[in-house]
């Protein structure tokens, strides 16, 4: 199984106050157990640093850099999923969905994936899998 990985779960990793920061790690550490295929993309990625060097500063920067990053499979985001990520986000015409999530939607179907490792309902609306499964709603990066 290969499992797309979304910011909101990274950053719950990274928060020791998140409250589904428990579940999180628990699927993170089951999915490098299991040797499961973690994929995201560059979007995702430079979302998260962005995020998580505002939040939690440079000391969580290194620990996602040389501990999460590195098992993660990164996917570039290129000219065509942009585009087609654009359409999306203009024909959606909603504030709280963002450019990152319509380029994770493109990569996944692009991918043929399923499953997201993520904490955002715009994921279920898509028809995605959320994992680790809990409450629907939307959890902002």
């Amino acid at each position: 199984m290969a499992l797309f990985v979304d910011t909101s779960a990274l950053i719950a990793l990274l928060d020791a106050a998140d409250p589904q920061q428990e579940s999180v790690r628990a699927l993170w550490a089951r999915a490098l157990a299991d040797q499961e295929r973690l994929v995201t993309s560059n979007y995702v990625l430079v979302e998260t640093l962005a995020v998580v060097q505002r939040r939690f500063g440079t000391g969580a920067v290194r620990v996602l850099l040389d501990d999460v990053a590195p098992v993660v499979e990164v996917h570039w985001i290129d000219e065509a999923l942009h585009d087609a990520a654009l359409r999306g986000l203009r024909a959606a015409g909603r504030r709280t969905l963002s450019l990152v999530d319509c380029t994770s939607f493109e990569l996944m179907r692009a991918l043929g994936l399923r499953d997201a490792f993520t904490l955002d309902a715009h994921f279920a609306e898509q028809g995605f899998t959320m994992l680790p499964r809990g409450d629907d709603s939307v959890h902002e990066s």
